[in-house]
């Protein structure tokens, strides 16, 4: 992304946004490109990058439909299933751990 403008952290002009912004108005990118990016300095690793779409351009998020959630609680459901006691753990389970919290602790009690 080489050619954008480069603004500093909160000194973006008006009619710019991120994602999130667009999306707590309730918009989407629509396909357009990014125009400019926000910097926010960091001390240890390097700067943080935002990109900014143009709010005129943006589109109204699509409604969520009966068959998409349905697909959205099925896949968030695979997420907190622990393979090992097939239970739902009520939390998403770490990808670290690959099982819940009480199966992954289970072979450390028992040593």
């Amino acid at each position: 992304m080489t050619g954008l403008p480069v603004y500093r952290w909160s000194l973006a002009p008006d009619g710019l946004a991120t994602r999130r912004q667009l999306r707590a108005a309730g918009l989407r990118p629509g396909g357009q490109d990014v125009v400019a990016q926000l910097e926010r300095p960091r001390r240890r690793r390097g700067p943080l990058i935002a990109y900014l779409y143009r709010v005129d351009l943006a589109r109204p998020v699509r409604p969520m439909t009966v068959r998409r959630a349905a697909a959205l609680a099925k896949a968030n459901k695979a997420r907190r299933t622990c393979p090992a006691c097939e239970r739902d753990a009520g939390y998403v389970i770490p990808p670290s751990l690959g099982m819940c919290v009480p199966c992954a602790d289970a072979p450390a009690l028992a040593a």
